[in-house]
């Protein structure tokens, strides 16, 4: 890693349009050159997280480079939402940079809640690389949609999808083939079923919040179905229970059925990956940020023997990974110093070299450059290659504010269809029935099926 240069270094940051004062005290050089500035003290709202850790190690980075100083208040997450809705409502800010989950960042850009970042600083741009994650990063307010000729409000921090995790031992000693189509995935989970000594497939069916909803998008949109007909236009027609809808559902109990946990309805996303890590299971289908954790010599029974393919899909549609991600927009109600000096980190973040450092710490790159660098080729780091193939496919799931409300449906919905209380078919169209009420009774363009 080079090391950071300690010549004065002023940039053309120095000065913000709008007379804005001088830095006092220039910069510390990054390994591309460029200056990061002195600044004020900011703090960071962030949720506790397997990705956490990475970003903390990429924070103190920062600091140890710039000398500026980044607080971070780590909760829990529905605890960081809370915290989040408190602190935008207040007359001053106590978070200068709000770490938004894909369930609740429509929440932050509908209620002007957050500041476009090149409203605080007009020459701030996004790397070329840095990926836009169905253009979520950008708000066009007249219109109400997430759409590039938008501002741009915020940048990723964790591009996070689900990725389909397997045994690659059992695939060479059986002869199985990567699966592409869900087809070949139930074939393979059922050949390597082995109860209890092994499942074939170990899914999450639990309640709670954005869980078996999250591990059910890759099949939903993997078989060509949707919870809406078209909420990039503004059409909030809800499909959910259409006959794409009922073949996912089917699809992912039938699994469950076949080659699954006996307990699938009770199962969180921790309990997913420890059966993975543990050895119990032969597939999952779980959030990329758990890719360090199969081969922790201190977590994991599979060290080397797991890796990683994109989420299967239907035959005639691609992989549809659900966005998980995260992503960093400046509060409104904060000081202007904390503001520019919070676009002075996400400037930092974005650079390779900090998303360099920010993949050896164990997290997930926002940048193309990072996955299709030498990196990619280690051992280590080979659940890059299906992060690169995914990442373009991700599809976004919630385009409104209501998010926190639909997801709660879906989780209470699908948990019930997974334990057998109701049938699919029920499950659907009960879940879609509430849904289109939630967006009805909110002046949605809406209708069901």
């Amino acid at each position: 890693m080079m090391q950071p240069q300690h010549k004065p270094h002023v940039t053309r940051r120095g000065m913000i349009a709008g007379g804005t004062a001088a830095i006092a005290s220039g910069g510390v050089l990054t390994g591309k050159g460029r200056a990061v500035e002195t600044a004020a003290p900011i703090t960071i709202v962030i949720n506790q997280s397997p990705w956490f850790d990475s970003f903390r190690r990429t924070v103190a980075e920062y600091e140890k480079r710039s000398g500026n100083k980044v607080n971070l208040d780590v909760n829990p997450f529905a605890g960081s939402l809370e915290k989040q809705r408190q602190s935008v409502r207040s007359v001053h800010g106590q978070y200068d940079l709000l770490v938004m989950n894909s369930g609740w960042f429509a929440e932050m850009y509908f209620g002007e809640f957050v500041e476009p970042l090149t409203d605080i600083d007009p020459s701030f741009k996004l790397e070329r690389d840095v990926y836009t994650l169905d253009d979520t990063v950008y708000f066009d307010a007249a219109k109400k949609v997430m759409a590039a000729s938008g501002k741009l409000m915020s940048m990723p921090i964790a591009p996070l999808i689900p990725l389909l995790y397997y045994r690659e031992d059992l695939y060479k000693s059986t002869g199985l083939k990567v699966p592409q189509t869900f087809a070949e995935l139930e074939a393979n989970a059922i050949k390597l079923n082995h109860p209890p000594h092994i499942y074939g497939i170990v899914q999450r069916g639990a309640r709670g919040t954005a869980s078996v909803s999250y591990d059910f998008y890759p099949y939903l949109y993997g078989f060509g179905g949707n919870v809406f007909k078209d909420p990039g236009a503004g059409d909030y027609q809800v499909t959910l229970n259409s006959t794409a809808g009922r073949t996912a559902l089917e699809y992912y109990l039938r699994l469950a059925k076949e080659a699954g946990h006996p307990r699938t309805a009770s199962i969180d996303q921790a309990e997913v990956i420890l059966n993975m890590v543990t050895g119990k299971a032969a597939h999952i289908m779980v959030v990329a940020a758990a890719w360090s954790q199969m081969d922790n010599p201190d977590k994991s029974a599979v060290v080397g023997k797991v890796d990683f393919a994109p989420p299967p899909h239907a035959r005639g549609f691609p992989t549809a990974p659900g966005l998980g991600h995260w992503l960093g927009g400046v509060s409104r109600n904060v000081p202007d110093a904390r503001k520019r000096a919070t676009v002075e980190f996400l400037n930092w973040f974005q650079t390779r070299d900090a998303q360099m450092f920010y993949a050896r710490a164990g997290g997930i790159p926002i940048s193309s450059a990072i996955y299709n660098s030498p990196l990619a080729a280690e051992p280590r780091f080979r659940w890059m290659k299906a992060m690169a193939e995914a990442l373009p496919h991700a599809v976004n799931i919630y385009y409104f504010p209501q998010a926190s409300e639909v997801t709660g449906i879906l989780d209470v919905g699908l948990n019930r269809a997974v334990a057998g209380e109701i049938t699919a078919v029920a499950a659907l169209n009960s879940m879609a029935d509430q849904i289109y009420h939630v967006m009805a009774s909110n002046g949605y363009r809406t209708g069901v099926l």
